[in-house]
């Protein structure tokens, strides 16, 4: 599969499946027995006789190529250093000159209020004290670098922001399209984040279907399918609200496999249950999905006007999934950019995309050094 942006390749939540049209189920213990059935059956239907169908290619309008990757991050920069720069407001106060212990009160507060969390927040202190007693100066410049180095350390310029998300080979030697799993709670964008994935990958060439399994929230099933048809690629969905969603996903898996595409993006539901479900609920999708096909990402989608706020639930969904890597919302619509860094430091695993805003082409790969200069600046 090509890269998609450069360094990041794209992808968001699916999956690609194998045989015949499969249907979902009406009830929770419906779902637990069907779970079996699509193992065994290449065709397991509900007693309605519904199945999840692919919709949406055939109303999809011309495609536009996306807006370049350069332009966005140009874009985000420009919003980031609008809203209140981390930097501007750490040099205010060195330019008092002499720091008393108020002062360092001051620093402590901004960089906690930039959300970047306790620990880092030590480690920035600790070089910003070590490098005015070295100088024995504060000069703007050089306090500036300063902050731009820790704050590159925090961000992590080694870890892995690729989307491996390139289609395998299956026993009979056909196409097995790479799956992808978009998890988090309500309201953070998971549908959007898919939308927009799925408008680059097929920009770049990509065979893409959708998986509507998200059969909780009454609206999903339709936004994604919206979303399906802006872009030009099928979504697998269940017209029944509270439909079994491993079933939604096994379908789109199915079809995926049946239609040779590359990719299979999953939507999930991002319902506030108990740990113990929540890992039961995504568990069983895991398995019916990976009878098909390798799910090669599970993406944990953040709001991050939510801040710290956010963090405990994301912990939850981390714990319960094998999270390879984070999209990370609203980003242009908070100055506290310092979340970037407490969300890979709380939950061990790095940021991949970012959205900028609410346009199609409102996403971006996370860039590291782009997002530093712009905080700082």
């Amino acid at each position: 599969m090509p890269e998609v942006w450069g360094p990041a390749v794209a992808v968001v939540v699916a999956i690609a499946g194998w045989f015949g049209y499969k249907s979902s189920r009406d009830t929770a213990s419906e779902a637990d027995s069907g779970e079996a059935q699509l193992a065994a059956s290449p065709s397991s239907e509900s007693d309605s006789g519904q199945t999840a169908q692919p919709q949406g290619l055939q109303d999809a309008p011309e495609f536009e190529q996306p807006e370049s990757v350069s332009s966005r991050m140009t874009r985000l920069r420009a919003r980031l250093a609008s809203s209140g720069a981390l930097g501007k407001a750490l040099l205010s106060v060195f330019a008092r000159g002499d720091l008393k212990a108020s002062d360092w009160e001051d620093i402590e507060d901004t960089l906690l209020s930039a959300d970047l969390g306790l620990e880092a927040t030590d480690q920035i202190m600790e070089a910003l004290r070590t490098e005015v007693k070295v100088s024995g100066n504060n000069d703007s410049e050089r306090i500036r670098e300063v902050l731009r180095q820790e704050l590159l350390k925090l961000v992590d310029l080694n870890a892995d922001r690729e989307l491996h998300l390139e289609p395998g080979e299956a026993e009979d030697g056909q196409k097995q399209a790479a799956a992808a799993l978009v998890v988090g709670v309500n309201g953070v964008g998971k549908t959007t984040s898919v939308g927009k994935l799925a408008r680059i990958l097929v920009a770049e060439g990509n065979q893409v279907v959708l998986g509507a399994a998200d059969t909780f929230r009454a609206a999903a099933a339709d936004q994604l399918q919206t979303w399906g048809e802006r872009v030009g690629v099928e979504v697998v969905r269940s017209d029944k609200e509270g439909a079994d969603p491993a079933s939604v996903a096994f379908d789109a898996v199915k079809h995926g496999l049946e239609t040779q595409a590359d990719v299979v993006l999953v939507d999930t539901a991002g319902r506030l249950h108990t740990k113990g479900a929540l890992m039961d609920e995504l568990g069983k999708i895991r398995r019916v999905m990976e009878r098909g096909t390798q799910i090669k990402e599970t993406l944990l989608v953040l709001d991050a006007t939510t801040g710290q706020n956010g963090m405990a639930q994301a912990k939850v969904f981390a714990e319960v999934t094998n999270v390879t890597g984070i999209i990370l919302t609203k980003l242009d619509g908070s100055a506290k950019g310092g979340i970037v860094v407490s969300v890979q430091k709380a939950l061990g695993v790095p940021v991949k995309l970012v959205g900028l805003g609410e346009g199609a082409d409102d996403m971006a790969p996370f860039d590291p050094e782009s997002f530093v200069d712009s905080i700082i600046a």
